[in-house]
């Protein structure tokens, strides 16, 4: 397979409408809990993109995207589709839904999404911004040395995927770790991902980025992934300041603002299932 995390093999549409297509995953796509694992960023770039591909119309643009989890998402074919939820003309919410292909030829919900598409207008004269920009990304710096990958994560599959620039590692509380990051292979190939298709497969490494446990003695695993674009994304590059917080009970939220070349322009959120690592 080509540098590409999925090689569309089949398209089909059902007799309501629906397009179902269906992709063969690669080894771009491993987590780093495993090779076997998929990372959640992929998965959400291709709910998206099946999304964003719904009927599109001129003068809109998908401002939150929100992912469930339903479950460990294998490197194997997935089959995904979307549809219009709540119709609408400046509003309009849609959904798609990633099934995983089983051992016995038949296919398992392995995750859902819902965006809201809405209606853009000229509003330049009010813009602002809550979250400070982060520093500007340097054209000369590259690699990992600012942000170790921990040894007990796959260094192989989307971790390898990506070019991650680090500007500052956080420590204590409210310190978040920063980082610019771009993805290095296609989501589909012989496509060029949108920006946002980009964003949020980049965004859904805030969980490693950020993170504040040692991997080797906790496991932190996100069941979802809440996305909020108030700025158009424009890649390949996008910027991340990263921090995780974890609760008395083994519940943790990662959370990260995200920016684009010229400041910020979302955020991103995602509930974690806390675990302590087997000794």
């Amino acid at each position: 397979m080509t540098e590409a995390f999925y090689r569309r093999t089949d398209v089909t549409t059902t007799a309501d409408g629906e397009v179902l297509e269906t992709f063969a995953s690669s080894h771009h796509t491993a987590s780093p809990w495993g090779p076997d694992v998929q990372h959640g960023g992929p998965v959400a770039g291709l709910l998206t993109r099946a999304m964003e591909q719904l009927n599109p119309r001129e003068g809109t643009r998908l401002t939150r995207v929100a992912v469930d989890i339903l479950g460990v998402v294998p490197v194997v074919d997935v089959r995904v589709s979307a549809r219009t939820l709540r119709p609408g003309r400046r509003i309009e919410q849609l959904g798609a839904t990633l099934d995983a292909r089983l051992p016995d030829g038949t296919w398992r919900p392995a995750a859902r999404a819902t965006a809201w598409r809405l209606a853009t207008q000229p509003t330049a004269d009010v813009a602002r911004f809550a979250d400070p920009a982060l520093t500007p990304r340097e054209t000369d710096r590259g690699g990992l040395s600012a942000f170790p990958i921990p040894e007990s994560w796959y260094p192989g599959g989307f971790v390898a995927a990506a070019t991650w620039q680090a500007v500052h590692v956080g420590s204590g509380p409210g310190e978040p770790t920063t980082a610019w990051v771009r993805l290095d292979v296609a989501l589909v190939e012989g496509e060029s991902a949108s920006g946002l298709v980009q964003l949020i497969a980049i965004a859904d490494a805030a969980n490693g980025l950020g993170a504040r446990l040692d991997s080797t003695r906790f496991s932190y695993l996100n069941t979802d992934l809440s996305l909020q674009v108030h700025g158009e994304p424009v890649g390949p590059w996008f910027g991340m300041a990263a921090e995780t917080s974890v609760g008395a009970d083994g519940v943790g939220m990662a959370g990260a603002v995200l920016h684009g070349p010229d400041g910020p322009i979302g955020r991103v959120t995602q509930n974690l299932l806390v675990e302590r690592r087997p000794h």
